[in-house]
């Protein structure tokens, strides 16, 4: 069977051989040279195949750079003539926005995520909710006490899940202890930045399921 090659082109990857006093070398990997005659040939052949995949690699990679930029130019563009056009804008006020095509079959979306953290007040409301534990019975609430236990622990960076703390906050307990504690850590949310992706969707027909176009190799 004829391997299929793809057009895409690489970047340009060094080959690694310097040419010094007339002989050639390649670098040790401890910061000296050795003479290309000494390598093995399976090492060099090793060398070959990494700096290809590279050389494709990193061409994707920058390949996938403009075109995130070109996603947001294109929206931007198109936002600016519904501004000026119609008088219209599209999406929410934190930047979420869906695109679509008039068939239906292609769309855009546009997701704002913020980083959050918690300031102090996540004290308070995990003593809120350890009082409540405590005065409860050994047998009563075997699952809030799990979730309680879960939201508040930390990873080896000292960082709190916020999906576990969501989690919490959806738990509805007639405790004012309780509900002071969800209270406390809703104070407690710090927005410290936000990263914006562009996600792209297709399907073969208006009443199929929604498809994600794959951009995260390890999922093609």
């Amino acid at each position: 069977m004829e391997k299929k090659m793809s057009d895409f082109t690489p970047a340009v990857i060094p080959d690694g051989k310097n040419e010094i006093n007339g002989n050639i070398y390649m670098g040790d990997g401890k910061g000296g040279f050795q003479p290309v005659e000494t390598i093995k040939p399976q090492h060099l052949i090793e060398d070959e195949t990494v700096r290809k995949i590279l050389g494709y690699g990193i061409a994707l990679a920058e390949q996938m750079a403009r075109f995130k930029n070109h996603c947001f130019q294109d929206i931007g563009d198109f936002e600016a003539i519904l501004a000026q056009e119609y008088g219209q804008t599209v999406g929410g006020a934190k930047g979420n926005k869906t695109l679509m095509t008039v068939d239906g079959l292609f769309k855009v979306q546009v997701q704002v995520s913020d980083f959050l953290t918690f300031g102090p007040e996540i004290q308070n409301a995990k003593a809120l909710f350890d009082e409540c534990l405590n005065e409860w019975s050994a047998e009563a609430h075997p699952a809030l006490r799990g979730i309680v236990t879960d939201a508040f622990q930390t990873d080896k960076a000292g960082n709190i899940s916020r999906a576990r703390i969501f989690v919490l906050l959806r738990q509805d307990v007639e405790d004012s202890r309780w509900q002071e504690g969800q209270r406390a850590i809703r104070d407690a949310m710090r927005v410290v930045g936000s990263k914006t992706y562009i996600r792209c969707y297709h399907r073969p027909s208006h009443d199929a399921a929604w498809e994600a176009v794959t951009l995260d190799m390890a999922r093609v």
